[in-house]
This record gives C-alpha cells, sequence and structure tokens, in this order.
C-alpha cells in the first residue's frame, strides 16, 4: 500500500514547463543574453574609460612639468639679460669717466647675451612640447567623455532589461534594447579616435 497519493510528476513537470513557456520563459531568456551582451559592453567600455582618463592625467601631469621648466628657463634667460645689461652699464660707467673700459666687461656682455639666445631656445623646445602633451591629454579626455557616456548608456539599458525581465514587459525589454543599441556609436567613436 502506497504511503500518500501517487502523482504523475512527468505531467507536472511538463505542464509548468509549458505554463514557463506562456509566462515568458524564451522572453526571460532572451533579456538575460541581450543583458549579458551589453554588461560585457559596459565592462569594456569601462575599463577604455578609466585607461585613457589614467593616460590623459599622466599626460597633464608631464605638461605641468615642462611648463615649470619652460618657466625656470624663462627666469633664467631673464637672469643672463640683467646680467648683459650690468655689464654693459658698467662699461658705460666707463666711457663717461673717460676711462678706457676693460675688454672683460664686452667679452662677458657678450657670453650672455649668447647664453640667453640658447636660453631661448631651451624654454621654446619645452612649452612646444608642453603644448603637444596637453594637446595629447586633451584628445584622451575627449575619448574618456565618449567611453563614459557608452557606460552610463549600458547600464541604463541593463536596468531597463532587469525591469522587463521582472514585469515580463516586452516594450521595456524593447527601450532596454534601444538605449543600448545608442551606446555602441559612442563606444565605437571611442575605439576609433
Amino acid at each position: 500500500m502506497p504511503e500518500g497519493p501517487e502523482i504523475e510528476t512527468e505531467k507536472l513537470h511538463e505542464a509548468i514547463q509549458e505554463e514557463m513557456e506562456k509566462e515568458g520563459g524564451g522572453f526571460l531568456k532572451r533579456i538575460a543574453l541581450t543583458t549579458a551582451v551589453l554588461a560585457a559592453f559596459a565592462a569594456i567600455a569601462a575599463l577604455k574609460a578609466g585607461a585613457t582618463v589614467n593616460e590623459a592625467l599622466l599626460l597633464k601631469t608631464e605638461s605641468t612639468r615642462l611648463q615649470a621648466q619652460a618657466s625656470d628657463n624663462w627666469a633664467y634667460y631673464q637672469a643672463k639679460g640683467l646680467k648683459a645689461a650690468v655689464q654693459e652699464a658698467t662699461a658705460a660707467s666707463w666711457e663717461a669717466a673717460g676711462k678706457p673700459v676693460p675688454e672683460k666687461l664686452h667679452e662677458q656682455a657678450k657670453r650672455y647675451a649668447e647664453e640667453q639666445s640658447e636660453i631661448k631656445k631651451a624654454a621654446q623646445e619645452k612649452e612646444k612640447e608642453r603644448d603637444e602633451k596637453s594637446a595629447e591629454s586633451d584628445h584622451l579626455l575627449h575619448q574618456h567623455h565618449r567611453f563614459a557616456n557608452a557606460v552610463a548608456l549600458f547600464q541604463v539599458s541593463i536596468a531597463l532589461g532587469a525591469l522587463a525581465a521582472l514585469t515580463r514587459n516586452r516594450a521595456v525589454w524593447w527601450g532596454s534594447m534601444l538605449v543600448g543599441l545608442s551606446g555602441l556609436p559612442l563606444f565605437i567613436l571611442a575605439f576609433l579616435g
């Protein structure tokens, strides 16, 4: 004698499966698949956004260092100019006194002027290098913003996908896919440049 009533479990299992199909089991699988794909894109875009902003900040730091070096060079340039002016003023004093000007004064003034020319060239090279680093940094920041915006759209799309799964609402799922697809051009453009 059986201890409890016998229930045909195979038929019950089939009935549950049929109900799940009616209730959206296949639909839930499609939502899960599209959400997983969007999550993969979001992860890649987030990594690239972080990498580009880090590189941009590094370049900005390098640009600032180059600006400091250029400023140091310009201060040195001015100091050499002052030294040359002092030598010329001293020579003028000798001439005003009617005395012969020591050759050393003219030689030092000439040397300071030549050094000034080299220092000016070095300062201008540092400024050019600074500008290049800054421009490259600006470009990377622009790229970062594209990646970050793509991440935001992918995240909104994923959230809408979760809402669609909970409510089993196809319109919300289509909205999720539309938002996700709108993030793809930003994602691609960020990679292109």
